[in-house]
């Protein structure tokens, strides 16, 4: 079984790669979306817009992104040779990566509460959530192509 993973290898690299960014521009935009949306009135047309153009990113672009990306990784993952699990760093980025679907599933609710005019943080929450993906992706390029540990 082994033997066309490691054909498919360049493939569930390059996929994985494409999946990462497209989520990574997810998790990057709709918190801005949602700083701009808690500005909005409620009911105003300017938030209804905004509430489509949220589901559209979060079920067209970012889940469909993150699945890719767990797909594609738990196959590279497999691929005989590609991961030492004996060392430190595969473990943070995965702690990393739980993070980051930790917080694709926050997004989700808190995108569910803009939805149904429950929105119950301010702009300033948003501004600074918006940050965390950026860190998160520091961190996981670094340990990726530095492997420190």
């Amino acid at each position: 079984m082994n033997g066309w993973l490691s054909a498919a290898y360049p493939w569930f690299k390059s996929l994985h790669i494409v999946s990462m960014v497209a989520w990574m521009a997810g998790l990057l935009y709709l918190p801005r979306l949602f700083v701009y949306h808690s500005m909005a009135s409620v009911g105003s047309d300017t938030s209804e817009t905004f509430k489509v153009m949220e589901r559209r990113l979060q079920r067209g672009i970012m889940t469909p992104a993150l699945l890719a990306t767990w797909i594609f990784g738990l196959l590279l993952t497999g691929t005989a040779g590609v991961v030492d699990w004996r060392m430190g760093w595969i473990w943070a980025k995965l702690a990393l990566v739980l993070g980051l679907t930790g917080f694709h599933a926050m997004l989700v609710c808190w995108r569910r509460a803009f939805a149904a005019d429950q929105n119950r943080h301010r702009t300033g929450f948003f501004r600074i959530i918006n940050e965390l993906p950026t860190l998160a992706l520091i961190a996981i390029v670094l340990l990726v192509v530095i492997k420190p540990f």
